[in-house]
């Protein structure tokens, strides 16, 4: 049994990454309805906390039937993280964890999320003081380094434990290779089997298929795996996993009516939690994700995503499952 402090998340848990205008509640929600064990909100601006910004606070929102869930926050400013950590707690939920992974510019250009790599010693500081500032427990996402000739990960991990994290979730990348080339989990590896180490260790990075899944539980031991590019338009991929972890065989693929009833599902709660026009304009960046091979089906792609009417939206979906529509061989 894999346990963060005492929550307990099954013999290989399977983590949601937390995603920039992905991970927001609706998506979490379908996630957790399709196997996820835990899972993350979008990463929240400390500074955007501390200064009560609207945007940074809705992100706050968390639900009972998500749990177990974590907040995670990013910033550079070590005092401005502290006082983020006291308003993230106040959101009840049951996880801090602390984004030293971003690796896009306006964040890590910064000296937050994969910025804070360049200064170890002040990464460790930040974690202490979050670390003592919540009763909750703490983990920490983050790469293997700066660049090629920074991957200090194994020892920043053994830093950041005796500081007081509980499980550390590691990208295998660097912030230089920001999503390019193929992630390198034998650092991963060695951080889970170093015996200094006794918190749950993550990976992260590559994990597209069930195969690859358990192909990755296999050969680098980690405790569990976080998924996100994956899980895109595709919540059904932590059943597919888990199943396929348990029985050696492939879960039937979503067929397009199953894909089109959890769009509607996906839309509802986005409307709901967001309001009719916002809803409708974030719920864009899915449709091609949960439609992803369907032949000759870019008119009507085209036709939802330009669409600002939820009942026209409704009645397209509907249609969608009425049609003889077939995915690309």
């Amino acid at each position: 049994m894999v346990k963060i402090a005492d929550i307990e998340l099954g013999e290989f848990p399977l983590l949601l990454a937390p995603m920039e205008d992905v991970s927001d509640p609706p998506f979490r929600a379908l996630c957790k309805l399709h196997g996820a064990d835990l899972m993350y909100t979008e990463f929240i601006s400390s500074e955007g906390l501390i200064r009560d910004a609207a945007k940074s606070v809705r992100k706050l929102d968390i639900f009972e039937y998500e749990r177990p869930v974590g907040i995670q926050i990013f910033g550079s400013n070590i005092e401005s993280m502290r006082k983020a950590t006291e308003v993230s707690q106040g959101a009840n939920p049951d996880i801090i964890d602390i984004n030293y992974g971003c690796p896009v510019k306006k964040v890590a250009g910064k000296g937050a999320g994969a910025g804070i790599l360049q200064d170890i010693p002040k990464m460790v500081e930040m974690t202490k003081e979050i670390v003592n500032s919540t009763h909750l427990p703490v983990t920490v996402k983050t790469r293997l380094g700066w660049d090629d000739n920074t991957k200090y990960i194994v020892e920043v991990a053994e830093r950041l434990q005796d500081v007081g994290i509980k499980a550390i979730s590691i990208h295998g990348r660097t912030r230089k290779q920001m999503y390019k080339g193929e992630a390198d989990w034998s650092l991963i590896s060695e951080v889970k089997h170093n015996p200094r180490i006794n918190i749950p260790v993550f990976g992260n990075g590559d994990i597209n298929s069930p195969q690859k899944a358990v192909e990755y539980k296999n050969r680098y031991g980690v405790d569990g795996v976080m998924i996100g590019r994956a899980s895109i338009g595709n919540p059904w991929f932590f059943n597919q996993v888990k199943h396929f972890i348990k029985t050696g065989e492939e879960l039937p693929l979503p067929t397009i009516s199953d894909r089109a009833d959890v769009v509607k599902k996906h839309l509802e709660m986005s409307l709901e939690w967001k309001g009719e026009h916002e809803g409708i304009v974030e719920m864009r960046r899915h449709y091609a994700n949960y439609f992803k091979g369907i032949r000759d089906f870019k008119s009507t792609r085209m036709k939802l995503v330009t669409s600002l009417d939820a009942n026209e939206i409704f009645d397209m979906l509907e249609e969608i499952k009425s049609q003889n529509l077939t995915f690309e061989v």
